[in-house]
């Protein structure tokens, strides 16, 4: 079993979820963060984190869409092992529904 990241965190990237990981399996991109589903240790750790409860377990019903997204842009994006600035209007995109189609950018982040 892995954690991945949904379609919550797009818009709001808070973070809080890199500061706890041990194995350092997140990766960001310009407003989204995923975790390597090979990477990741299944400690569970990260998930009580997210404010936006964006992270789920791999056995989570309709999940694996976002198995297979994780995967594609961890092996794009830098990765990330400690928390950055959350974008300006985080707040504003918490609890916003269905984000992934139309706010989502294939752009990586800084990384760390």
């Amino acid at each position: 079993m892995t954690y991945v990241v949904t379609d919550s965190c797009v818009r709001c990237k808070f973070m809080d979820c890199v500061e706890v990981c041990p194995v350092d399996c997140f990766y960001e991109g310009e407003n989204m963060l995923v975790i390597n589903p090979d990477e990741c240790i299944d400690c569970g750790v990260c998930e009580p984190e997210c404010p936006a409860e964006a992270i789920q377990p791999d056995s989570a019903d309709n999940i694996e869409r976002w198995v297979e997204i994780n995967r594609q842009y961890a092996a794009l994006w830098p990765n990330i092992n400690r928390k950055g600035e959350e974008p300006t209007d985080a707040r504003e995109w918490l609890g916003v529904k269905n984000k992934f189609e139309q706010h989502f950018s294939k752009s990586p982040g800084k990384g760390s």
